[in-house]
């Protein structure tokens, strides 16, 4: 870990954001990267912008090297962020595979949702067609963007889906979780089968206190995260998603909370998981924001 970058990502978010004291010991480089984005919205001068965006080099995360990508025609700082993105692709050749699911504009690429797999297979040419174009118009009543970030605005359990089916991946988003809303609570589905969990940790009602991140619905394999990584309710949080075959890793934060476990097919267990389906990302009936969702097929 870079001290120099902790260091000075600490400084600049206690000049700027006025943040609680953090502990350089558990900043990671994706949690370093969302306090520096919060301080690049605060900075107001270009002395400020640049030495923020040189820090945001500095994480080498994917997620920072297409923020900096967002700077490259901005006069005060492009040179400055084309530095940050040479340094982490050169690192890291393999984020150049990583296309943008979410434009921040609009819900392009994306779909409402028409059952499950199962259901969905047994359903003639014209029924899928038809059921589509309702959960089309549902999807565009609960989902809308917001200051870039998908968002959900309804108030039912209604996923927002990708057009395109995938298999193997790697995927990387970042999660917000309403703080007013009501039993904050969301996700995000594999291969059309839940899920990813994310959720308010202070609902012990529910389980909750065991972090966000871990396999929800599995029953023979665990379905617990490792450890609590959750950032406090209404700030944001970053997952890096990995499934190939039935295996699933989970990194919340920077952190594993699941490794390489097997996700169950939810919809008929006595089935293996879909070999190829949409990905989803799931809303519980209180508002919830995803940006800068990437993914690589693999």
């Amino acid at each position: 870990m870079n001290n120099c970058l902790l260091a000075g990502t600490i400084v600049l978010a206690s000049m700027f954001l006025g943040e609680q004291q953090m502990q350089a010991q558990t900043l990671t480089p994706e949690n370093q990267l969302i306090y520096l984005r919060h301080i690049m919205e605060q900075a107001q001068t270009a002395q400020e912008k640049n030495a923020t965006m040189l820090l945001i080099g500095q994480t080498g995360t994917m997620q920072a090297m297409m923020y900096a990508q967002k700077y490259l025609q901005d006069k005060t700082v492009k040179k400055t962020a084309a530095k940050a993105v040479k340094a982490i692709a050169s690192t890291h050749p393999e984020y150049n595979e990583f296309v943008s699911l979410f434009n921040g504009k609009d819900l392009t690429g994306w779909k409402g949702l028409v059952e499950n797999p199962i259901k969905r297979a047994k359903m003639s040419e014209s029924e899928l067609a038809e059921a589509q174009k309702k959960a089309d118009e549902i999807m565009c009543r609960d989902w809308t963007v917001e200051d870039g970030c998908l968002t959900y605005v309804g108030h039912g359990f209604e996923n927002i889906c990708t057009i395109k089916n995938y298999k193997d991946f790697e995927m990387t988003c970042d999660w917000k979780l309403d703080p007013n809303g009501k039993e904050p609570d969301a996700g995000v589905y594999l291969r059309g089968t839940p899920q990813v969990q994310i959720w308010d940790i202070r609902r012990t009602n529910v389980g909750a206190q065991v972090g966000s991140g871990g396999l929800y619905n599995n029953k023979e394999n665990e379905s617990k995260p490792l450890s609590v990584q959750d950032n406090k309710l209404g700030e944001w949080n970053t997952f890096y998603i990995k499934m190939v075959g039935d295996k699933v890793t989970v990194k919340l934060n920077g952190t594993v909370v699941v490794d390489n476990v097997t996700l169950e097919n939810y919809w008929d267990r006595s089935q293996p998981i879909f070999p190829s389906e949409q990905i989803e990302m799931q809303a519980h009936g209180s508002k919830v924001y995803f940006r800068d969702i990437f993914i690589r097929e693999l």
